[in-house]
């Protein structure tokens, strides 16, 4: 285990406790000597950790810290990374910037062994089907999710056949060969999977659809666990 390993197992120790923890029992729970602890302690107290508490008496962690440069082990380094890449190769172009974008924020953070580790990360994506690719603004799909607005869109079935639907969106899957969109649809009066290089076009409309999109969203997943059963 690394030195900010360490120091960040430190901190989510001391956050599992509401009330003053000895440094004894601290000790134990990262499989650390007592001097080792004491110098940590120190450590994060200097980098500015608001732990009070003193050798003999016990120590806490005050609520609402969070170190930015020891949020990540090593594991999480990783998964942030492949995280990421899979994102630069499944998503749009707009999510898969913004992919890149946080994966550089965060490595401006990262102490220099961290950074290291996520340069040198081998954890790779492979190439996909782009065959299925939408025309559409994908962004703009995700924009009308996250604010529940309905969006009107043009839909071709397998068949060919073209509708116009209003719907409330909700939920993108993002799967091998194809994005699916999961949505309320209006003109079926129930819930629908529109695959996104089906729609010939979009318009996201002023309108908020007037149910909660988690509670679709836990209707959508009772339907497939009823459909799965």
């Amino acid at each position: 285990m690394s030195r900010s390993e360490r120091l960040l197992e430190l901190l989510q120790s001391l956050r599992r406790y509401r009330l003053p923890v000895s440094g004894k029992k601290l000790a134990q729970d990262l499989q650390i000597s007592i001097r080792t602890l004491y110098r940590d302690i120190a450590s994060l107290q200097a980098q500015g950790a608001m732990i009070d508490g003193e050798p003999g008496v016990g120590y806490v962690l005050r609520p609402g810290f969070m170190l930015p440069p020891l949020m990540f082990s090593d594991d999480e380094i990783e998964a942030l990374v492949l995280g990421s890449r899979w994102v630069s190769k499944r998503a749009d172009r707009q999510l898969a910037a913004a992919a890149s974008n946080a994966l550089a924020k965060i490595a401006a953070v990262l102490p220099d062994d961290l950074r290291r580790g996520l340069d040198a990360n081998a954890l790779l994506v492979g190439q996909h089907d782009t065959t299925a690719l939408e025309t559409i603004d994908l962004g703009l799909v995700r924009k009308a999710i996250r604010v529940e607005q309905k969006l009107t869109i043009n839909y071709s079935n397998l068949e060919g056949a073209e509708s116009r639907r209003t719907i409330w969106p909700f939920a993108i899957g993002f799967f091998e060969n194809a994005r699916i969109l999961v949505a309320w649809c209006e003109l079926r009066s129930g819930l629908r999977h529109f695959r996104t290089d089906r729609i010939s076009s979009l318009t996201l409309l002023d309108q908020r659809y007037p149910r909660n999109k988690q509670a679709l969203l836990k209707e959508w997943r009772k339907t497939q666990e009823a459909s799965e059963g």
